[in-house]
């Protein structure tokens, strides 16, 4: 039995397939090409299973709720493989950080996947039919390579000048532990807004700047609008005359300069107008997308955005180079969050196992199309409106402009 902990290196350092990250994306697909008839591979990770989840602030939890409803032929939507459940198995509807690594590590042992830690890839080539992974404990070669990295630790921490005086948001471990009364957010999406509502629970002032009006937005694609979660606890605050007093929102408030003096930082809007916070502002203005070390293997838009096969969330310059993850985009679709990115865990699988030569692929895989992980409708949030409109507003902040 294979034992998802930190390995040591024996044996053969070639495989069929080599997974690249060990969060749930790629303990997602491993398990999906096992289940296809995939025995064949290695998954590694620089850190640990589920490390992005791990450094989340202790106060973090998944917008998505979980619910255990496989029994009902529904899976839990931050499922990461048919039969199982994060809300069954952790008994939380919203899982922490913390809770959700013990989540991957417990399907990861029970699937019984080859998973080494503490193993960095830092470069990827293809040579001839085969792939050579560069890590500082050896290359690793595989026929197939799955980039299954998350985004967590590719903070967009030099966005402008003067952003690396900021502290983002990533970096915080607790936000108890930040020193002072008021505090400044640059960013008004959910990263953002989980700032300033952690903040403001902990009793300081928050003035928050956005770069739009995020969270007066209708659009039904929740990758581009504030998840209900993020609302209920926005309009807590707001119906609560003591918090509402410590948070301020300034919406088409682009902040694109940081400068420090002794004591204060001076932030600078896009008309130059000027704002001044006395503690650290914190940038949480998102990631890249974590495909940085394969860069020059995808081909790019004109947004510099990588492209993928629709076929099989391949690489069209790079045959044989998969990807899994939230940076995924088809059809100006987002695949952001688990219960999207998992829709592609079996067309991926699917298509590999396929190349491998292994049969009744589409027998062994059919809980996965059951259960939506074999997603080839690309058109599926193109035209998401709800058949019958909201019944009430998103909440009003006292928005400045």
């Amino acid at each position: 039995m294979y034992f998802a902990r930190k390995l040591k290196s024996k044996g053969r350092d070639r495989s069929s397939v080599l997974i690249v990250g060990a969060g749930p994306s790629g303990i997602g697909v491993a398990t999906a090409l096992k289940q296809a008839g995939v025995t064949d591979m290695q998954i590694v990770d620089a850190r640990e299973i589920g490390a992005s989840f791990l450094n989340w602030p202790r106060q973090m939890s998944l917008l998505t709720p979980s619910f255990h409803s496989n029994s009902f032929g529904l899976t839990d939507l931050n499922a990461i493989d048919p039969d199982t459940s994060p809300a069954d198995y952790l008994r939380t509807q919203h899982p922490k950080g913390d809770q959700y690594a013990k989540y991957l590590r417990a399907v990861a042992v029970y699937h019984e996947l080859p998973i080494r830690t503490g193993v960095r890839v830092h470069g990827l080539a293809k040579e001839g039919d085969h792939f050579i992974a560069s890590t500082e404990k050896g290359d690793l070669k595989a026929d197939v390579v799955v980039w299954a990295t998350g985004q967590f630790f590719s903070p967009r921490d030099q966005a402008f000048p003067g952003a690396e005086l900021a502290l983002h948001s990533s970096k915080v471990n607790d936000w108890n532990e930040l020193k002072g009364d008021e505090f400044t957010v640059i960013g008004g999406y959910e990263s953002g807004l989980d700032a300033a509502l952690n903040l403001v629970d902990l009793g300081k002032s928050v003035s928050l700047h956005s770069r739009g009006e995020p969270w007066s937005s209708d659009d039904p694609d929740p990758s581009r609008s504030i998840s209900p979660r993020t609302f209920d606890r926005l309009r807590e605050i707001l119906q609560s005359s003591e918090k509402s007093k410590k948070l301020e929102l300034f919406k088409n408030s682009d902040v694109h300069r940081i400068e420090e003096s002794q004591g204060w930082w001076t932030l600078f809007d896009q008309d130059e107008i000027p704002s001044v916070s006395h503690t650290r502002p914190i940038l949480a203005n998102g990631f890249h997308s974590g495909l940085e070390p394969v860069h020059s293997l995808f081909a790019h838009d004109e947004n510099n955005l990588p492209v993928f096969s629709e076929e099989a969330d391949e690489s069209t310059l790079t045959p044989g180079l998969f990807y899994s993850g939230p940076a995924l985009v088809h059809r100006n679709s987002l695949f952001c969050f688990i219960y999207k990115f998992r829709a592609r865990f079996g067309v991926v699988a699917r298509e590999i196992a396929s190349r491998l030569g292994k049969s009744e692929i589409d027998e062994k895989l059919s809980s996965y199309d059951k259960a939506g992980f074999i997603n080839t409708d690309l058109d599926c949030c193109t035209n998401c409106e709800c058949a019958i409109e909201p019944s009430d507003a998103a909440p009003e902040p006292k928005a400045f402009s």
